[in-house]
């Protein structure tokens, strides 16, 4: 599972989300025939165009022109996480996909360890499923002319793009994913809040595979990865010690099964306690700075 956060993918988030947006709706544009994919929270599942730009660029009580007013969270499954899904459910049924980014928002929420701001309905938020990628000038093929920019990737590329508000539902506290810094003391860390991306990246994994019976191995967790590229060489020895070993896999019969007629009966069925207790980073002081190493 593929999660990341950016500033924008098209636009500037210091300004007006409706370039956002507007690029967002792009697949209603391209394939006015198909069944159009509406944006959709915690609490809607048809939410107009206008509502999302208006919503989120009023949502800015106290922000300077400076500051971001806006996030965007990228939600890609593998091709093993979208086959799984057809597997599971009757032509790889959406709102069981749009239920999980809902969950995923409870863990956005509850990665910032700030009062009043402990689910996806502390939030301001809106999102839009997509079913295509398209090749851009940065893809090989169009390079070697053998694309072109713009046309539709083959296979499932099933996603959903997410805008966040920088500000909470009630456009009083503010809330920036890009803020890794604890503070330099707890009150200070709990004023100015902190977000620990790898832990956000981590749980949206868990979450996937708790709530369908998806069966990771070791090596194709974002924990392994993330060990291989970041982790000091005790941690990678460790780590592939453990790599031979079996994951804990959900029973067949545990399997929770969801109604997917509507988004909050899909909520209810989920009955997934979020995982987030990634454990936090230690420091160690260096002569040159400080240097974070994750403790498995």
């Amino acid at each position: 599972m593929y999660i990341n956060i950016t500033d924008s993918e098209k636009g500037n988030n210091k300004a007006s989300c409706g370039g956002l947006v507007h690029y967002l709706d792009k697949e209603s544009r391209l394939f006015p025939d198909a069944e159009k994919e509406h944006w959709f929270n915690g609490s809607a599942l048809q939410i107009p165009a206008y509502e999302v730009k208006n919503s989120v660029d009023n949502n800015i009580a106290k922000l300077s022109k400076t500051d971001a007013k806006f996030f965007l969270i990228n939600i890609s499954p593998s091709q093993k996480e979208i086959n799984w899904l057809k597997e599971k459910y009757e032509n790889l049924n959406k709102n069981a996909f749009k239920a999980y980014a809902v969950k995923i928002m409870d863990e956005y929420a509850k990665n910032f360890n700030r009062p009043g701001i402990s689910s996806h309905k502390d939030l301001l938020w809106f999102a839009k499923l997509e079913n295509h990628r398209y090749y851009s000038y940065k893809d090989k093929e169009v390079k070697n002319g053998e694309k072109k920019a713009g046309e539709i990737k083959a296979g499932e590329h099933m996603h959903i793009q997410i805008i966040v508000s920088r500000k909470d539902i009630t456009n009083k506290i503010k809330l920036s994913p890009m803020n890794k810094s604890k503070g330099r003391n707890a009150e200070h860390s709990l004023k100015m809040g902190e977000f620990n991306r790898s832990a956000f990246k981590q749980s949206g994994e868990l979450v996937f595979d708790r709530m369908f019976g998806f069966e990771r191995p070791l090596n194709q967790t974002f924990k392994y990865a993330n060990i291989q590229k970041n982790g000091s060489l005790k941690q990678q020895l460790h780590l592939h010690r453990e790599t031979g070993k079996e994951l804990p896999q959900t029973p067949k019969n545990e399997v929770h099964q969801i109604d997917t007629s509507l988004l909050d009966m899909l909520l209810m069925k989920a009955d997934y306690d979020p995982i987030t207790n990634f454990k936090k980073k230690k420091k160690r002081r260096k002569s040159q700075g400080t240097e974070q190493h994750l403790t498995l």
